[in-house]
């Protein structure tokens, strides 16, 4: 057994090996498919080979039948273009031979290991043949009969391997999308077994939930991506006879609601059964919401639309029955599976013109009165706001419900017309308006600052804030009385913690104040993407209460639940545009535009610096720091200091060269903050935590830019520091990282060859900039090896590594070998050598192609030689 071990391991090995260097991704496992070379076809061919593995898997003990099949994975997984037609097509009729043994014989898969590893072998079989293939195998509907059976089985033991579900549905799913594009006449069949997989998912779920109740189990909703997934995965699968899926669904939604109503309408009711009809609401909830979201990604029909819209009244029936009950009772999986069905409802039949011609409406029209979308917006918009009022201590409740209602206020991923008219009937609804001018904890409780609400359960206020400044931005225009109405709660609640402050007394009640303030003026400030709206928010915030939030950093810098929110807010304030969303850069990227006469952008970045200056140090004076408190305490805030950094620099609202004209030592101030704070962080934390390298790489290549002379003026040691953090830099996985660090050694690079290139000319005229340039070049003088390894990591890096920001690295290499000829041609040499013979001649042509017709300067031109 030991030999065989090693033996099925060597050949798995094998199998899995990446022939042709693509380097594929493992974790995706549905899309694999092995590139055997082409010798080893005659392997392949022998039937013998599949044979004897299969013949494994039935002889072995489990931990080896467990390998055997994991090789017939891969052998599945075989590339199409290895054989024929013919030989493809009796290579597979092999494959479902041993699938039909495995299967007429099933013992061995009561081994956990076992099951995975055959529910992997079968999703193969679909991604790697077309269903027209398959159909054309001999035994094609005695497998496809077993494997129904088997997937069957599988559902109904739902506590089994779950995991090992996705690849079931997944070769379920594929199958059923499979199906307009077969074209031979054999019948595929699925017409028959996919509604039964349907049907034995839905009442395996519904059995499971008495039984996680009763013997206290995991209750698989907890599991939402793995709930989401699978469901996404049905979702196709039900569309194939969708009016079987259809009928069971409503008879069993029916049955169970009128299950529900009969024990809340008991005298004597029982807890126990009520949480048991509730879970199965919630299931039933899911797949509704799951059905009808499938409309988008099937082939729907006027039945299938009114089919959708049966179901659907069915839903909104059950979110009366459930908000009549509140305050006094509530269930949070049922809340949440109902904001999932009003979420995918939303995408479905919500927008265009699609609720003109939809049937989903006529039924709901019949039933609910519900005739289009206004309709329905206001359904969503009242749900929003009884979940914000009586659910307001149930955060995941809270939390998907704001989602919602900052996906409705976003509308759709573009600007488009449609996003306007959707926005416009939303405010037009008695429901929006009312939290416009209702928006505190007196009608929203989650709005609270209380001792008896956590500070984690603050942060949802931003996207509240965020979805409501949206709301109000439609038909705000100039109007600042109307903003400053909407600002009245957060201006009396600023006025309170300033009182506060100023008396010494409840330090805390202030403290939790303010951070709810932070929040809420971030979600603000974020939804304000024009120049009027902006101006409008600063005027209010300065320069009253900005100075209470720099107050706030000065006493609670010890406390990241307060300085986080704070430095967040001022991280957002000063940004201009943002580079994740070209739509929202052309907006937002017009807000801090204030008029010529105006000093606010100048204004606005003292008041950054100072608190980036306070920030840092104070918590520069906490010493050493235990590895766990580090980056909560420290290098957290050190991140975003950087980012508001980093957006100032680059927002285009302020002409830095005023401070030092002016003798206005702010900008001074906090780049020595950025040094100070840098040189208190070591290397390996700068790349081991994202969000900090994330910031500090893109801040280093503004600095160097636009702002090479406060570079030069760096000491010795800090340069050092500096150009070791893009040395590593250079290797990181992470090409945010990387191309930064190549951007910020290129102009660095460029400014060191033009200062030696004016200085070869012996310009009369003696400057600022040339003593810039000569500080920086006595710094390389006295110090070559910093170039030389960031030239051999460059070439390391293009010659030996797979690198994925090739345009990135080459940019800097022009300036680093005309700066380093001599180490150039030493480093070259050393490359060459260290190749094997046969590689030596093609690698010494590449260089010489590499610099072959290049000139002595930096221009474009020469750079994409």
């Amino acid at each position: 057994q030991s030999l065989a071990m090693q033996l099925l391991k060597l050949v798995l090995n094998c199998l899995n090996f990446d022939f042709i260097g693509n380097s594929a991704d493992e974790s995706a496992d549905d899309l694999c498919t092995v590139q055997i070379p082409t010798n080893w076809r005659t392997i392949f061919l022998e039937p013998e080979t599949l044979d004897l593995f299969f013949d494994l898997y039935r002889s072995l003990p489990p931990m080896l039948s467990q390998l055997a099949l994991s090789c017939l994975v891969q052998f599945a997984s075989t590339r199409r273009s290895l054989f024929s037609n013919p030989e493809r097509a009796k290579y597979l009729g092999n494959l479902i031979k041993g699938v039909k043994q495995i299967l007429e014989n099933p013992q061995g898969l009561s081994d956990p290991g076992n099951y995975h590893e055959f529910c992997r072998f079968l999703a193969r079989l679909k991604t790697n043949y077309q269903l027209g293939e398959l159909v054309m195998v001999k035994d094609y509907p005695e497998v496809i009969q077993l494997i129904a059976n088997f997937t069957i089985t599988s559902l109904q033991h739902w506590e089994f391997a779950p995991n090992s579900v996705h690849y079931l549905l997944t070769l379920w799913q594929r199958m059923v999308a499979s199906v307009p594009f077969v074209k031979s006449a054999e019948p595929h069949l699925l017409d028959t077994y996919a509604p039964e997989i349907t049907k034995a998912y839905i009442t395996s779920r519904l059995e499971s939930v008495p039984v996680v109740i009763r013997d206290g189990l995991e209750d698989p909703l907890d599991d939402t991506a793995t709930v989401f997934q699978q469901l996404e995965q049905l979702c196709t699968v039900s569309r194939c006879e969708y009016e079987k899926t259809c009928t069971l669904l409503v008879q069993l939604f029916d049955q169970n609601a009128q299950n529900y109503q009969k024990l809340l309408h008991s005298s004597s009711r029982n807890p126990l059964e009520i949480t048991v009809q509730e879970g199965r609401l919630a299931w039933l909830v899911y797949f509704v919401g799951t059905f009808v979201g499938g409309r988008l990604t099937y082939t729907s029909t006027n039945e299938h639309d009114a089919m959708d819209g049966e179901l659907s009244c069915r839903v909104f029936q059950l979110i009366s029955l459930m908000d009549a009950q509140l305050p006094q009772s509530s269930n949070e999986k049922v809340e949440l599976a109902i904001l999932w069905f009003l979420d995918q409802f939303r995408k479905t039949y919500v927008g265009d013109q699609l609720q003109h011609t939809s049937k989903v409406y006529a039924r709901m029209s019949d039933v609910l009165g519900i005739t289009d979308d206004n309709h329905v917006l206001e359904t969503f918009m009242t749900k929003i706001v009884t979940n914000l009022k009586y659910r307001g201590r149930c955060e995941p409740v809270i939390s998907r419900t704001l989602q919602f209602l900052n996906d409705l206020s976003v509308g759709y991923p573009f600007y488009c017309l449609w996003h306007n008219i959707l926005l416009k009937k939303l405010v037009k609804i008695e429901a929006v308006k009312f939290m416009l001018q209702n928006h505190t904890s007196k009608h929203f409780p989650f709005l609270s600052v209380s001792d008896n609400c956590s500070l984690s359960d603050l942060r949802c206020r931003t996207v509240f804030y965020t979805a409501l400044t949206r709301l109000l931005m439609v038909d705000l225009g100039e109007d600042e009385e109307e903003f400053e109405n909407f600002m009245l709660p957060l201006t009396i609640s600023f006025e309170s913690v300033t009182q506060i402050l100023n008396s010494s007394f409840e330090q805390e009640a202030a403290k939790r104040m303010l951070i709810g303030l932070a929040r809420d003026l971030r979600g603000i400030a974020f939804a304000l993407n024009t120049k009027t709206s902006y101006t409008m928010l600063f005027d209010w915030i300065y320069p009253t209460y900005i100075s209470v939030l720099q107050r706030a950093i000065e006493l609670w810098y010890r406390e990241p639940a307060c300085t986080t929110p704070i430095l967040k807010l001022m991280a957002e304030f000063m940004q201009n545009s943002d580079h994740l969303n070209i739509l929202l850069l052309f907006f937002r990227s017009q807000r801090l535009n204030f008029d010529v006469s105006s000093p606010n952008g100048i204004l606005l970045f003292r008041e950054a610096s100072k608190m980036i200056c306070t920030y840092g140090n104070q918590i520069l004076s906490l010493g050493t720091l235990s590895k766990d408190q580090v980056y909560p305490l420290k290098l957290k805030g050190i991140s975003i200091c950087y980012s508001a950094l980093k957006s100032a620099l680059c927002g285009n609202y302020v002409s830095f060269g005023v401070f030092k004209l002016y003798g206005d030592n702010h900008f001074d101030n906090v780049l020595q903050a950025f040094v100070k704070m840098l040189l208190s962080v070591s290397h390996s934390d700068l790349l081991q935590y994202r969000k900090l390298s994330q910031s500090y790489y893109p801040l280093l290549e503004c600095l160097t830019q636009d702002h090479m002379s406060f570079i030069t003026s760096l000491e010795p040691h800090v340069l050092i520091y500096i150009f070791t953090s893009i040395s590593e830099g250079l290797t990181a996985v992470d090409t945010v990282v990387s191309s930064s660090c190549c951007t910020s050694l290129d102009y660095i690079v460029t400014y060191l060859f033009k200062h030696l290139a004016k200085e070869g000319k012996k310009s009369r005229r003696c400057s600022e900039t040339s003593q810039d340039g000569q500080r920086l070049l006595h710094f390389m003088q006295q110090n070559p090896e910093v170039l030389q390894q960031v030239m051999s990591i460059l070439m390391n890096t293009i010659i030996f590594e797979d690198c994925r920001n090739q345009w990135s690295v080459s940019r800097p290499l022009l300036g680093l070998i005309l700066l380093n000829e001599e180490y150039f041609s030493e480093l070259r040499a050393t490359l060459i050598t260290s190749q094997p013979d046969n590689k030596r001649e093609v690698l010494d042509q590449c260089f010489r192609n590499l610099m072959e017709g290049v000139e002595q300067n930096l221009l474009i031109k020469n750079r994409d030689r």
